[in-house]
């Protein structure tokens, strides 16, 4: 009798320290999915600062800022080319993503520079609108933010591909906007793909529309009642922030430097006008109608900072997704009527978050093995003396 409560005594023992265990295990991982769904994030945007914009030499009084978060190229997976495992994997990431930002940075703008979708060239209307309610869900924001967005060529066609459908499809959907003014910053927001320079229908209503706006901040910056731009209302005089999808005209990507840089061994590949920027001509259109103060690009998926006749600056903004790249970033803004500060936040890194679960992993196999090997002890040593009992 005694002996069966021992035994009983054991073998309860036993299923507690397993049960005891498991739970462990299970800590273990759910504080591995807490850390890299959720806390990384935090960690890392917390590190981010807006940049710090002087005053004017001439006044002490500091001008209005405006905060802007800047980001580019997400490629929401579509129907066709889209599997669903990795439309929930990237598609969770730029969602915690840019959650956590706009609660820690606050930002007053967000600014999408193009290819919002990856199949919105030839999506059909109900795959549309499914990309669309997704897009909405993730970029979520508060009603005191504004959205800002430019299309892509992936969201209404290349050149030859865009259509007055898929382009009014678009506009229709982000309420899209040529000119945005807010604290005497002014933006002008280019159809990059309409650019073509050929005449076509679409091209020839965009240029007008610019030319218009040219038109408009050439006034804002003369004496109000003179020339041919009468008293009417005026925007801030302020040299435009131009914002686009493609990059102005640039031979490659041979002189730009960072770790979100293009790599190495693609840097010196010749990029395409009207493919992989835009033309010489189109380029040289918009700097002389706008005269710009920074020019904001995404569309090469990399970073690259360029100087334009010297002393416009343009910033190509990497790609948002993790699909394209292992170190996504955004870009902070920091803006007055006359000045800018720009800094980059880096989110965090597709390896760290890889390294981090095949550690636990592997910790997880070696911790199991160890007490595997403890519960087999008893078992084989019980088979030991079995056998050895009836040899005799």
């Amino acid at each position: 009798m005694c002996l069966a409560r021992r035994g009983w005594r054991r073998q309860g023992f036993r299923l507690l320290e397993r049960s005891s265990l498991l739970w462990k295990l299970m800590a273990v991982i759910f504080a591995a999915l807490l850390f890299c769904e959720f806390s990384i994030y935090y960690l890392v945007i917390f590190r981010c600062h807006w940049p710090e914009v002087a005053p004017p030499a001439h006044s002490g009084e500091q001008a209005p800022v405006l905060r802007a978060m800047v980001l580019a190229d997400t490629h929401l997976l579509g129907e066709v080319q889209g599997h669903w495992l990795d439309k929930l994997r990237r598609e969770w990431q730029m969602e915690r993503a840019f959650q956590t930002a706009l609660w820690v940075l606050q930002p007053e703008v967000i600014f999408i520079l193009g290819d919002i979708f990856d199949e919105g060239k030839w999506s059909s209307p109900q795959a549309w609108a499914d990309d669309l309610g997704r897009f909405q869900k993730m970029f979520r924001h508060p009603s005191h933010m504004q959205l800002k967005v430019v299309a892509g060529n992936h969201d209404i066609g290349f050149h030859y591909w865009m259509s007055s459908y898929t382009v009014q499809r678009f506009e229709k959907a982000f309420s899209a906007e040529r000119l945005f003014s807010q604290k005497g910053v002014n933006f002008v927001m280019v159809n990059s793909v309409a650019m073509e320079g050929d005449s076509c229908s679409i091209c020839a209503v965009a240029e007008a529309e610019l030319l218009e706006i040219s038109r408009l901040l050439n006034c804002s910056r003369e004496v109000r009642g003179s020339g041919p731009c009468g008293a009417g209302q005026r925007l801030p005089p302020s040299a435009p922030v131009l914002l686009q999808h493609y990059p102005l005209y640039r031979a490659s990507d041979a002189n730009c430097s960072g770790p979100d840089a293009a790599p190495p061994e693609e840097r010196s590949i010749p990029f395409k006008e009207r493919y992989d920027a835009l033309s010489q001509e189109a380029s040289q259109k918009l700097l002389w109608w706008f005269r710009p103060r920074l020019v904001l690009s995404g569309h090469t998926h990399s970073a690259c900072e360029v100087l334009h006749s010297g002393r416009i600056r343009e910033l190509s903004v990497p790609s948002f997704s993790w699909r394209n790249r292992n170190n996504p970033s955004f870009v902070m803004a920091s803006l007055t009527s006359h000045d800018y500060a720009l800094s980059k936040c880096f989110l965090p890194q597709e390896d760290t978050v890889l390294a981090t679960y095949c550690g636990v992993a592997g910790l997880l196999a070696a911790f199991g093995l160890a007490h595997a090997g403890r519960w087999a002890l008893p078992f084989l040593s019980g088979w030991t003396a079995l056998r050895t009992h009836r040899a005799r």
